[in-house]
């Protein structure tokens, strides 16, 4: 339970105490058992406590008293407790709290014991949740903007998993239809040597693609649809020893994204899902046929999606009749609840989707669509057009790869594009600076965080080589000589995560996570660099002297050292939960000894 939970459940019973007691009048007892809405949470200002409350504010219109006499009741009440220490009136009614130091060491000690799973749902206790993300068209690379998609769905996924839910990661193949012919028609004409239709794919990715298979199976262009199976092939995964082609899972991995179901388009078709569902769809009266063709009219259907196509007259689907065989076979699978990653862009698709998830017999409810906004890449201030390989398209493969060069360890761009994206709310737009991406200073947001936990790592590591172990079965003694406010107010920020997961989980907004991050990333680096004066660790200078054991205060060394750890388990977490690498090791960036002095 974290410290804002425990407080929350200390200020009920003491106001179940006195409703019950008769001093909230007749209406007490009924209005506090009805309350639900007061919050507990740290102030603005650390002087006015660790938390406070607006439970009285609350009450006072149900209860019927002014809220400051039944705040002067509430801090009577808690008197003498032993989760609060003090408390006291804060302006029109709030109530300042002050808790006792066990608290705060009590959490402590219990991230310790859990561990990685501090914060953490149990495994597979929620819904088994699809959520369909990225499903780019197979007809080229990953691109900047699709990496939004990627990095946001995973994201989501990785929250929702931490709450609890099952959670199964899937990429719908758009491999049916016109745009498949038009990519076979693209590669094919440039491996003859023509030219390229005006809706035709261009780039150096065809060029390559059509050389390729023409090397390999000249053949293959002989039959329209076995080169576009053939291709999309490659398509998904990569042409060897190509850096243009490196194909879309490839692309994925080093997003640090993986999919654990792959659903072909082509195939909902070939095996007679699509007219299955239509046909079922037709008898229960959602689809009628006007002049020779089929339309989608969805009982109560809203206005834009009535009479909507999914079979032309000619015989040939629309990709809407896809869309209503795959949404039957995902609910098939068993799955209680249907999560779509989309760009802004296609927000139009939402009241269809919903439209068509009730008319297959599910709660509308169910099915969750989750729009993400542009993003650009930026060089020197100028957006980033277009692409060195691929030429007309920016690949997230060539931002990675940079990001990596520059930085000097693989994973550097895969974390770089993951934070920095996950920094942002998916609904605004976002521009990625390449260039501040590629610098190893705390200006970089995502070098930043990584140097805070490296630096928690380096001071762990020097304790051992100074022989002072890291422990975490810490006695009562040595837990109270953990006392510095930075330190409660950082063990107060560790206890939130718990219930940040749920929150990021259920509004489906990870970013939540990368802002929680930050701002522990901010608390330690101000209290580390305050801590001149008192260090966690003895300096050179104080082990210089002989007998400086006996003179160091070896309690509160243990305590630091268990509440460096605790600190470390939960920043790991948070990073683990975005997707992002928890280094160990960093070297010193440039700018930190200025960043130090101004207390960043």
């Amino acid at each position: 339970m974290s410290i804002s939970a425990n407080v929350s459940r200390t200020i009920e019973r003491a106001l179940r105490r006195l409703a019950d007691s008769g001093e909230l009048g007749e209406k007490g007892p009924a209005a506090v058992a009805a309350a639900a809405s007061w919050t507990v949470e740290r102030p603005k200002r650390p002087e006015h406590g660790d938390l406070a409350t607006n439970a009285a504010m609350v009450l006072t219109k149900a209860v019927g008293m002014p809220p400051r006499a039944i705040a002067e009741k509430l801090v009577a009440a808690l008197g003498g407790d032993d989760v609060v220490r003090s408390a006291e009136i804060a302006g029109p009614g709030f109530v300042n709290l002050r808790l006792h130091v066990r608290v705060f060491h009590d959490e402590l000690a219990e991230i310790l014991l859990r561990g990685r799973g501090y914060g953490r749902a149990a495994s597979a206790t929620g819904e088994r949740i699809n959520i369909e993300f990225v499903s780019a068209n197979p007809t080229g690379p990953i691109t900047v903007a699709a990496a939004r998609n990627a990095i946001f769905g995973d994201a989501v996924a990785r929250v929702l998993e931490a709450s609890g839910a099952r959670v199964v990661r899937e990429y719908y193949i758009n491999d049916f239809g016109n745009q498949v012919r038009l990519f076979a028609d693209s590669i094919a004409a440039i491996a003859e040597g023509r030219e390229v239709g005006e809706d035709g794919y261009k780039g150096a990715y065809i060029e390559e693609l059509a050389a390729f298979m023409q090397a390999r199976d000249a053949g293959a262009f002989r039959d329209s649809e076995a080169l576009s199976r053939a291709a999309i092939g490659w398509m998904l995964s990569g042409v060897p020893g190509s850096k243009t082609m490196m194909g879309i899972q490839r692309s994925l991995s080093m997003l640090g994204v993986f999919h654990d179901v792959w659903t072909s388009e082509e195939s909902l078709h070939r095996w007679g899902r699509v007219p299955r569902t239509l046909a079922a769809l037709e008898a229960a009266g959602y689809l009628q046929r006007k002049d020779g063709a089929l339309f989608f009219v969805g009982k109560g259907a809203e206005s834009e999606d009535k009479d909507r196509v999914v079979q032309k007259s000619d015989g040939n689907y629309a990709y809407f009749a896809s869309d209503l065989g795959y949404l039957a076979d995902k609910m098939d699978r068993g799955f209680d609840r249907l999560l779509i990653v989309l760009g802004v862009d296609h927000h139009g698709y939402v009241p269809r989707f919903k439209n068509a998830f009730e008319a297959l017999g599910h709660a509308p409810d169910k099915f969750e669509a989750l729009l993400y906004n542009f993003v650009y890449v930026v060089r020197d201030g100028e957006i980033v057009k277009s692409s060195k390989r691929a030429g007309n398209v920016v690949t997230s493969d060539e931002v990675i790869e940079e990001i990596d060069a520059a930085a000097g360890r693989v994973g550097a761009g895969k974390d770089a594009l993951r934070f920095i994206y996950l920094s942002r709310s998916a609904n605004v737009k976002l521009d990625f600076d390449i260039e501040l991406a590629k610098k190893s200073s705390l200006e970089n947001p995502v070098f930043y965080v990584q140097y805070g936990h490296a630096r928690l790592c380096s001071i762990l590591r020097k304790a051992g080589e100074l022989g002072i172990a890291t422990r975490t079965d810490l006695t009562v003694a040595q837990w109270e000589s953990l006392v510095h406010p930075d330190e409660l107010a950082i063990a107060m920020r560790l206890s939130e995560l718990p219930a940040l997961i749920a929150n990021a989980a259920e509004t489906r907004e990870p970013h939540k996570i990368a802002f929680y991050v930050q701002d522990l990333a901010r608390d330690f680096q101000s209290y580390f660099t305050r801590l001149k004066a008192d260090p966690i660790l003895p300096r050179d200078s104080d082990r210089a002297v002989a007998g400086w054991e006996t003179r160091w205060d070896m309690n509160k060394t243990a305590a630091r050292l268990a509440w460096v750890q605790a600190t470390r388990v939960v920043y790991r977490t948070a990073l683990e939960l975005l997707g992002v690498d928890a280094v160990e090791r960093m070297d010193r960036p440039a700018d930190a000894e200025a960043a130090e002095e101004d207390g960043a």
